[in-house]
């Protein structure tokens, strides 16, 4: 009982120096540095696991000309003024070589990954940022550290920020960070931040919707992870999406750089 006590008291301790509300009020148990740390540690564990994440070199061929595509989607939606993490989160944006794999995700602290096989489904750029603004949002909102509190619980997490994490771990967070299940709210949250980082870009901030849109003409697409396609349902995202962008007052209009689009597709060799 002694011990059990100390333990407890121990931990509360760790909770009460460490954890921080974030901008939007809620209640995180990382305070953003170890988000930021987090997120570095997962990043350098995925690059290390070229048989599990293949990622296209940086440069060499049009490989430099592809990521500096995704980089000025990132840039314009950080000039949207609308991320609270915009100077502290890395934002740094990888491209993973599967085809077969519909997918994006992104890491505590700002580390993106885009799967080749999701911007070979998409048929606009407009698609594509609306993803990569959800995504950002659920990094911005800090939706992966509650997440991940909830699936590997609290002391696991107190470990790390103790630094006492495993290889192991770290092995098995990058793997969950690519399916993670965020709650109903988490998912709502990240589609609204979507249109809200797009407005004023140039493209269109409902964009995320033409995604859904997609996999709903398309029978929701088998390669697409089924949290992805069905929680919330996408018809209520798609709706929601729309009634979001019509309060923000934003253009729902396609850009104009579908040509653009297409040549980072043939710089893919997609």
């Amino acid at each position: 009982m002694k011990n059990n006590f100390i333990f407890l008291a121990a931990t509360l301790s760790v909770l009460s120096f460490n954890s921080c509300t974030d901008k939007d009020g809620s209640i995180n148990i990382f305070p953003v540095s170890k988000d930021m740390e987090l997120g570095a540690q997962v990043s350098a564990q995925i690059e290390s696991d070229p048989a599990t994440y293949p990622l296209i070199p940086l440069t060499g061929g049009n490989n430099a000309r592809a990521h500096d595509y995704l980089n000025a989607i990132v840039d314009k939606i950080k000039a949207s003024g609308k991320l609270d993490y915009k100077d502290e989160f890395a934002w740094k944006v990888r491209i993973i070589r599967d085809d077969n794999t519909l997918n994006a995700f992104c890491t505590p602290g700002g580390y993106i990954y885009v799967y080749t096989g999701l911007i070979k489904y998409l048929d606009k750029a407009d698609h594509l940022a609306g993803v990569m603004g959800h995504e950002m949002g659920h990094a911005d909102h800090r939706h992966s550290t509650d997440a991940m509190t909830r699936d590997f619980g609290v002391q696991t997490l107190l470990d790390i920020v103790l630094g006492k994490s495993s290889q192991g771990t770290l092995v098995q967070m990058a793997a969950n960070l690519a399916s993670l299940k965020y709650s109903r709210g988490n998912e709502s949250e990240a589609d609204d931040s979507s249109v809200d980082y797009l407005g004023g870009t140039g493209y269109a901030c409902s964009g995320a919707a033409g995604f859904f849109e997609k996999l709903i003409a398309d029978g929701q697409n088998p390669q697409v992870p089924q949290f992805l396609s069905t929680h919330p349902n996408p018809d209520n995202r798609v709706a929601a999406i729309h009634a979001k962008a019509t309060v923000n007052g934003c253009s729902e209009t396609y850009s104009s750089g579908e040509s653009d689009f297409a040549q980072f597709k043939s710089d893919l060799n997609l």
